[in-house]
């Protein structure tokens, strides 16, 4: 099913203090990860490892990811998740917001090209932290250069 709403961010604004604490989350959730080295999800994936955060990677079609388990769904992993980043199509991004609400996570941030006005909507009504269409090891490189 085709979200309409899911096809231009409804604010485009993303708040520079939303950045800054997602920035500081422990454990993050990659949604849309993949094992292929080319793709952007597993080398963001690999720079969040080496850059000492715990990556949980959610994707139906692999057993692993970065020699780790990759789970099925956000409802399968065990324990808390501080971020959700998403590598996924905005169609299918309102529906990856109403699971992270329903895990608890704090953040939602969807990556560099991906904007979804109904998933702003949601987590920020349930009180998430939310980004969209910006990379967050860009960000992560952005903040270490000005430390």
């Amino acid at each position: 099913m085709r979200h309409e709403s899911c096809q231009v961010p409804s604010s485009g604004a993303n708040d520079p203090d939303a950045i800054e604490r997602m920035l500081d989350a422990t454990r993050i959730a990659i949604v849309g990860a993949s094992d292929d080295p080319s793709r952007p999800s597993h080398r963001i994936a690999s720079y969040l490892l080496a850059h000492g955060k715990e990556v949980v990677p959610v994707n139906p079609n692999h057993e692993t990811v970065l020699s780790l388990k990759c789970y099925r769904s956000l409802s399968e992993i065990p324990g808390s998740i501080d971020l959700i980043n998403v590598f996924r199509r905005p169609e299918f991004c309102a529906d990856v917001a109403r699971q992270a609400i329903a895990i608890g996570a704090k953040g939602l941030w969807l990556q560099s090209g991906i904007a979804c006005g109904e998933s702003e909507r949601l987590a920020r009504d349930a009180g998430l932290l939310f980004v969209q269409d910006r990379c967050i090891m860009v960000e992560h490189m952005r903040r270490r250069s000005q430390s």
